[in-house]
Order: structure tokens, then sequence, then C-alpha cells
């Protein structure tokens, strides 16, 4: 039996939000006052809460079901502290976290006590991190007070396909047969059977799902509860909702060990700036912009993050340390590969760490043996993450891949790129002459090398990338870019490209800016290195002046933080739940959706159904699938649509009018991206936009609200 704890109130029905989608509220709260809202409390009357034990339910998917009684908020009423009068129930998430922070941060016997004290401060870094995290995802989504619905619709677009095959391996009757239902899948990419272990880095919700399946079976096992519901009653005529907390929930078991792997992510980041010698302290006034896990924990790189900051702690050490043991070489491997398993664009990533090293070597700064002793681990660390995404071809046909086998090529014959330092010498003065072409010629051989790969193996799930880089420096444009939007001098020089390449990718992908601004404040923390900034005088004069820049950051600092503290939002989108409340009661469970890619995520999380179009645009053919999905947005005749969905096996269209008219700047709306496409309909009336009055004779309305029509396909 599975123990949960229940506990009654009931209150007066909340009022209703806008009738819009509203993923975030307020993004700017000054009219918030500082003090919290009310926390599911007594109030005595029709609002008090008594709580009471209630019997378990054989599964998961069953005691998430059964009857709860009612409880009602103002922000959905209530507030967070003392869920239940007098506390009794801890916060399972929280004390285990503050258990294993302060457990991890004990002092070993024989360890100094400065690395000792280094330790202690880092587990309480990332304690202090873990806290403000969850605290902010709770402030801006009301989480607590979300039902299970509520929670999968606030996981948007690829983060809800992402949770949706780890709520398929807890839901499956045994850890193998769901992790064999995420290597055979049926309902992702409508009517083929791929692999979604193998197309989209779902190591993390295999490990979560597991863990999720183990705890809550031996918690069931001990009759430990492991969560507490409530009904609440929302009012405006919605029907009641179940609410639970705990890590017995699989929400809030999911995202509690994001933010704890987040939390360890910031204690190895104290531990970075520690070895640097230079305490990163502005990280914390630039949280806003240095992460985004706190708002989409689901996301690839919330997984891979606290890997490249272990992977670059090691590769410093490395690069510090004259003769580096076997022993660190492997933990390098292993941190690297922990970086790649999880998020797809790790290898661009990567890639710039293989050109700042290899720049350093070109400059003079890392000896060859040492280079290739890293190269090495990372060609190891990118064939065991290949065998592990059961052969993956994008790995091998990167830019990452073949600027290593470069290298390794350069290595086994006499025109080696690196034996082109000794042999430019030999002809050219050392210098920027002789540094360029060495550089020109590695990023030649490995352009070359790159595009050789992708043609012999056939592969061109990357090509939309090369064309986004394309389309910042050019006019160009297509369908696919339209849619997306110190210490040693060596180990300075190291870290000072590293920044440069950071800068660089998050100029061509805004996204990727989460790599440049906690690199960024560990460059500007060089303040604090005396060797760098000696030259200011005696250290009380040093200490002076990095104190007085401290102060100085802190007053934005302050403000940045008070600014995020001040977020108080509650997620709410009706129409989304009545669109999935009527697929799930209306329509076969075989039945066949597209649409927009955001929407089809939600619809295979909370519905099951199948869908022929994600969010997940790395694979040539899904981003053609999704091509002829969004004709319904072009001008093309209703014949061409309609042929468009049959072929693909659609029954249903779930159109968004907002999708017809949205326009951000000019020539970004979809009719007008289909311009550039199709322009021999340019100038048409949007198809879309006649569908929107009428959907006959091509379509049948099935369902309709403020936000989305759903079309039936006829046959």
């Amino acid at each position: 039996m599975h123990a949960v704890w229940r506990a009654v109130a009931v209150a007066p029905d909340r009022q209703q939000g806008a009738a819009f989608p509203q993923l975030r509220v307020s993004q700017s709260r000054a009219e918030i006052p500082p003090s919290p809202p009310a926390r599911k409390q007594n109030t005595g009357g029709g609002s008090g809460k008594t709580q009471a034990a209630a019997a378990a339910a054989a599964t998961p998917v069953e005691r998430d079901r059964s009857p709860l009684v009612v409880k009602s908020n103002v922000r959905r009423s209530g507030g967070r502290d003392g869920k239940a009068s007098g506390g009794s129930v801890p916060h399972y998430a929280a004390s285990a976290a503050a258990s294993s922070s302060s457990s991890s941060g004990r002092a070993k016997p024989g360890l100094s006590p400065r690395l000792g004290t280094a330790l202690l401060l880092a587990a309480l870094a990332g304690f202090l991190h873990w806290y403000h995290l969850t605290l902010l995802f709770e402030n801006d989504r009301h989480f607590s007070h979300l039902s299970n619905l509520e929670k999968e619709m606030a996981f948007r677009t690829e983060m809800g396909l992402y949770y949706s095959y780890y709520k398929t391996i807890i839901e499956a009757p045994s850890f193998l047969s769901g992790l064999y239902l995420v290597m055979n899948d049926q309902l992702t990419e409508y009517p083929l059977v791929i692999n979604t272990l193998k197309r989209f880095n779902l190591y993390p919700e295999v490990v979560l799902a597991s863990g999720y399946r183990t705890y809550t079976g031996l918690m069931d096992f001990l009759g430990v509860p492991t969560k507490m519901c409530w009904s609440i009653n929302r009012g405006e005529g919605l029907a009641p909702v179940d609410s639970c907390e705990g890590l017995g929930d699989p929400a809030y078991f999911y995202v509690t060990f994001v933010f704890l792997l987040n939390g360890f992510m910031m204690s190895l980041f104290f531990m970075y700036g520690a070895y640097l010698r230079t305490p990163a302290l502005a990280l914390w006034h630039q949280h806003v912009v240095s992460t985004r896990v706190m708002w989409t924990p689901p996301l690839r790189e919330s997984f891979a993050y606290p890997f490249l900051v272990m992977q670059m702690l090691l590769l410093t050490y490395i690069l510090r340390t004259k003769s580096p043991s076997r022993t660190s070489m492997v933990t390098l491997g292993v941190a690297t590969l922990c970086f790649m398993l999880p998020w797809q664009f790790a290898q661009f990533v990567l890639l710039t760490q293989v050109a700042s090293l290899f720049a350093s070597y070109i400059l003079g700064y890392l000896s060859p043996t040492k280079l290739q002793s890293i190269l090495v681990t990372h060609m190891m660390a990118l064939a065991v993450c290949f065998l592990l995404m059961f052969g993956n071809s994008m790995l091998l046909t990167s830019f990452y891949a073949s600027s290593l086998l470069s290298i390794w090529v350069s290595q086994r014959s006499a025109g080696a790129v690196i034996a082109f330092r000794d042999r430019f010498t030999q002809v050219f003065r050392p210098g920027i002459i002789t540094w360029t072409m060495q550089g020109l010629a590695w990023v030649g051989f490995t352009v070359v090398l790159k595009f050789l790969l992708s043609n012999v193996l056939g592969s061109s799930d990357d090509a939309h990338i090369s064309g986004l880089i394309k389309s910042k420096f050019t006019s160009y444009q297509d369908f696919h870019t339209l849619i997306p939007e110190l210490i040693a001098k060596g180990e300075l020089v190291y870290h000072g490209l590293q920044l440069v390449a950071f800068s660089v990718l998050a100029i061509l992908i805004m996204r990727l800016k989460l790599f440049l601004t906690p690199h960024m404040c560990i460059m500007a923390a060089l303040v604090c290195s005396k060797q760098l900034f000696g030259w200011v005088g005696e250290r009380s004069r040093l200490q002076l002046v990095v104190f007085a820049l401290l102060s100085i950051m802190a007053v934005q600092g302050v403000a940045n933080l008070q600014a995020q503290w001040g977020i108080m939002g509650e997620f709410s989108n009706v129409p989304q739940e009545e669109l999935l409340d009527w697929i799930q009661g209306n329509t076969k469970p075989d039945a066949v959706f597209a649409g927009a890619m955001p929407t089809m995520a939600s619809v295979k999380l909370s519905t099951g159904r199948a869908i022929v179009n994600h969010p997940h645009y790395e694979d040539a053919g899904l981003r053609e699938r999704t091509k002829m999905v969004y004709s319904m947005y072009s001008r093309m005749s209703g014949e061409t649509v309609k042929s468009n969905l049959m072929q693909l096996g659609v029954q249903y269209f779930v159109l968004e009018d907002s999708w017809c008219t949205r326009r951000t700047r000019p020539g970004c709306s979809m009719p007008e991206i289909w311009d550039v496409e199709d322009p021999q309909n340019a100038g048409k009336v949007p198809f879309c936009s006649l569908v929107t009055r009428d959907a006959r004779p091509h379509f049948n309305t099935v369902f309709h609200n403020s936000i989305y029509k759903v079309l039936k396909v006829p046959r």
C-alpha cells in the first residue's frame, strides 16, 4: 500500500484568472507587497484544514486519482507555509537536500583547514542555490497548488515532450517495460516507430524514472507517506482539481532533483572559483541572466551544465598539473560524457573548448603531449557517447568530431596540423602570420572533414544549424532558419579564449548565453588574483580594491535578486485545459493529431494521443514533417493542405489563430515565412484565415474555444 497524507479544507471559491494562457503572471511585480501571500493555513469557519491519513492506492496513477476533499485559495488560496495544521508533515525534499548538503560539507580527517573550510562554504553555496531555485519556481507558478494536469501543462513545448517519457516509464508496469516503450515509441512521430532514447537525449528521464520507482517502492514497503494531497475548489464553474506535494508526486520528484543537481553545480562553481583563487560572487548578482533552470527545469541544459562546470574544473586542474595522473584523465572523460549525454548542443560547447586548447597550443602555452592526452580523452568520451546513443549520426557528423579527427589525422601523417608550428616557424618568424596559418589550416581541415562525413553517412540532422549560422552573417533565409529563433599563463590563455568562444556562441544562439555569463563572472573575479593585479600594491590595498568593486556590484546585484524574489505568479491556462479534457473524453486512444509544435508536446504528454510533429527540431525528417503540417499557415490551396495532412495520417488538426496572425516583426508571421519558401502563392489570403471563418468543405470543426479550434480531417 502506498501511504499518502490527505488534508481537508473548505473555503470560498477562488476567482478565475484571465481566459487566455498565463504562463507567467506578472514578470514585474512592483505592485506586489514584499510580504508573502497567505499560506494554506487554518482560517477557521469554512476555510480551515484538518489533517487526515488515507489509504494508499495500488499504483501511482490510481492513488493520484483517488477522491480528495476540498481546499481553496485566493492565489489558489492560502499559501505555502505549513500545509497541515501544526506542520506535522515534513517537507521531504527540503529535509533531504539539507541533509545532503550538510553531510557533503563535512571535512574528512586529513583535510587541511583551508580545504575543509572551502568544502563547507561550497556546500553552503549549493544549498542556498537549491533553495533559491526552488523558491523562484514556486513563486512563479504556485506549483504546490497545481493539479497534475496543470503541472504537466506548465512544462510547455519541448519540456513537455521530455517529461512525457519520464511519465511513460513511471506509469509502465515495470521499469524495463517502460524503457522498452520509449525505445520503441509509436506516438511521437506517427506512424513511425522511433528510439526516443537515441533521438532525444533522454538519459536524465531514464535515471529519474528509475529513482522515482525505487523511492516510491521502498517507501510503500516501509509504509512511509511520500506526499500530501488536497482538492482545490477553483470557482467560476470549474471542476475541483487535486493538488499534491512531496517526493511521491512525480512532477515534484522531477523538479526537486533538477534543482538539487543545480545546487550541486553552484558548489562546483564555488570550488572552481576557489581553485582559481577568484571567488566568483558576481554570479549571484547576475543570476537572472546566468541560468533559466528555475523557469524551465526539464530543458536539456538544466541537466548538462553542472557537468560542464565539473569538466572545466577538472580541465583547469590538468592544465595546472605538470604530469596529470590517469585517474584525472579518466575523471575528465566521465565528466565530458555526462555533459554530452543529456544535451544535443553539448558538441558545440566542446568544439569551442577544443578550439581554445588548440589556440593555446599554437601560442605556445600548452605542450603537445598534454594537448594529445586531452584530445584522446575527448575522443574516447565521444565514442562512448555514440554507443550509448545507439549510433546517433549527429555526433559523428558534428564539427566537434571533425575537429578531433582532424588533429588525430594530423598526428598520423607528415603534414600534421600539430606539426604545422614547427614547419611554419622554419619559414616564418613566430608571430601573428604563423598563428593565423596554423589556425586556418585546422579550421579548413575540420570543415572539409565535417561535410565529407555528412555526405558519406548521409546525415543532415544538423543542417539547420549550419543554415542558422549562415543566416547570421549573410542574407540567407529558409523555412527552418526563420522558425527558430588565473594562475599559470597557460590556464589564463585557455580561459580567456574560452570566454571569447562562449561570446561567439551567445551571439549566434541566444539560448547559449548561459555559458557566457558564468564564465564572464569567473574571469571578472580574476581581479582578486595577486599574480595578475599584484601591481596594485600590498595585499591590504588589493583587498580594499576588491571590496570596493564588490560593493559597487552589490547595488545592482541586490536589486536583481530582489526583482527575482518579487515575482509572484500562478500558472493558469484554462483554454488548453479545456482542449486536453475534450481530447481525452471525445477522441479514440489511437487518434492522431497535428498542430503547432509546443501544443503537440502537451497533447502527447497529457492525453497520450499520437502526434506527427513535435518541438525537438534536430532531425531532418521531423523538420520536413513539420513543414508539411505548417502548410496550414501558408497561402496554399485547401486541397494541398488537406493532402499533406492525409499523407501523414493526421485525423485531427489543432488550429491556433495566433499562429496565423501573430507578427513579432515585419517578415516574421507564418504566412510571411511561407512567402520565402513558396513565392508563387505570395499575396493570396492565408489558408488559416479562411479556415478560421469556415472550415468547410475541407475540414469539420469539432471543438473550439477562445484559443484553440480542432479540425477533423475527413477521409
